[in-house]
């Protein structure tokens, strides 16, 4: 089997300053069941939770930062970072064409992403919907986006 480096690709997920435990547990469940090659955490609020019954942690790559900088220092040098934010310079999801390298921030329900996430994304997403939704529905919905629709080479 040959390997073209260029074809290859891979995403990671997380939430800035997550709230709620389960959120992140749901979120995790999501990400290992969508194919996301690895899951973090930003922030000072994540705590050990229940909600992750298939054990994500423990069966992908799982990173915490303390801070959004010091995230971004570590953001892989080829990967696209899309924030996902009710914006009004975020692309529709429904017509957003998934990189093949990428890496997805959400923000605490309560909060949103932070003004320097914002300006720091490459990309931001939004899609319809008529109030705000929980954050690992919004992230579940993102990467249900992503694996129907493939990826493209940005």
């Amino acid at each position: 089997m040959v390997v073209d480096n260029l074809e290859q690709g891979y995403f990671g997920i997380g939430i800035l300053n997550g709230k709620t435990p389960a959120n992140l547990g749901v979120l995790w469940r999501s990400a290992q069941n969508m194919g996301a090659s690895f899951i973090f955490t930003i922030g000072n609020r994540y705590h050990k939770q229940a909600s992750d019954t298939h054990k994500a942690v423990g069966a992908m790559p799982y990173f915490h930062y303390d801070t959004f900088e010091d995230f971004y220092r570590h953001l892989p040098k080829s990967a696209l970072l899309i924030g996902v934010e009710l914006n009004e310079n975020a692309k529709p999801l429904e017509t957003f064409q998934h990189p093949r390298r990428a890496v997805y921030l959400l923000g605490a329900e309560d909060h949103g992403l932070s003004n320097e996430a914002i300006k720091k994304s490459h990309i931001l997403v939004q899609f319809k919907s008529t109030y705000s939704l929980n954050v690992a529905v919004a992230g579940s919905i993102v990467m249900y986006d992503r694996s129907m629709k493939g990826t493209v080479i940005y």
